[in-house]
């Protein structure tokens, strides 16, 4: 009876940081996705309304709007993939370090297990009864969990990190662009900066309820902060509009 309740906490504790960590990852991606949103509203936000100080045409607004969003879109998606990249690769050394380790000295690594589970508070022979039920499921993913806190599949991929800060920024940026072109012109600066500080607020509120932070806090800081840049990006286009030929 002893033996066998070992193996029941142990698949159970194993289950759980991986539901954890699956969970977390998809939040991660949340979060990533609302900064990308937050960072095409603010940035695309800026370049036109900073435009519209300086001229009443559409065409030059239209111009620098469309080379913001898409040069924004295509500048987030090369930061990510060149940083998940980075990440991805030091995560596969890793992985396949502990597979070599593994492959050339599995007695070394399992006394390294067993030393790592009393480590957690099991006494020896639990220790040793866990780690050998998880060595002969999968040794590979047991080692990576405790030394590394890791699994095998948690490395991303670089073009799915790329096309979702794409996407992301493009949804954000849309929203200022669209509502700069198609407004009247009499109002489209004042109706750019509402939709730019509602869509902020918005971001903002989502941005804390995915990190447990308290959503007033969060969302007074983004559209301070977005009010700011457009105010400021506004008043340097209207001097240059009035003041450079």
């Amino acid at each position: 009876m002893s033996t066998d309740l070992p193996s029941v906490s142990a698949t159970h504790d194993a289950a759980e940081p991986h539901a954890q960590n699956g969970l977390q990852q998809r939040l991660n991606w949340l979060r990533a996705g609302v900064l990308g949103a937050n960072d095409g509203i603010v940035s695309v936000a800026a370049t036109v309304v900073g435009v519209a100080g300086a001229t009443t045409a559409v065409a030059p607004v239209m111009l620098a709007g469309a080379a913001a969003v898409v040069g924004g879109a295509v500048s987030m998606a090369l930061g990510e993939y060149v940083s998940v990249s980075s990440s991805s690769d030091s995560q596969k050394a890793l992985i396949q370090k502990e597979r070599r380790e593994l492959a050339a000295d599995p007695e070394g690594e399992f006394e390294e297990l067993v030393e790592l589970y009393e480590a957690e508070g099991l006494s020896r022979p639990t220790a040793e009864s866990v780690a050998r039920e998880l060595t002969e499921k999968d040794a590979l993913t047991a080692h990576l969990r405790m030394e590394l806190g890791m699994r095998e599949d948690d490395v991303v991929s670089p073009w799915a990190a790329a096309g979702a800060s794409f996407i992301a920024f493009l949804l954000g940026a849309l929203l200022p662009f669209l509502t700069i072109i198609l407004a009247p012109v009499d109002i489209r600066a004042p109706l750019t900066f509402a939709t730019t500080l509602l869509a902020l607020a918005v971001t903002g509120a989502v941005g804390a309820w995915l990190g447990g932070a308290r959503p007033i806090p969060a969302m007074l800081r983004v559209v301070l902060g977005g009010a700011l840049a457009l105010a400021l990006t506004f008043a340097v286009g209207a001097w240059l509009g009035t003041n450079v030929v």
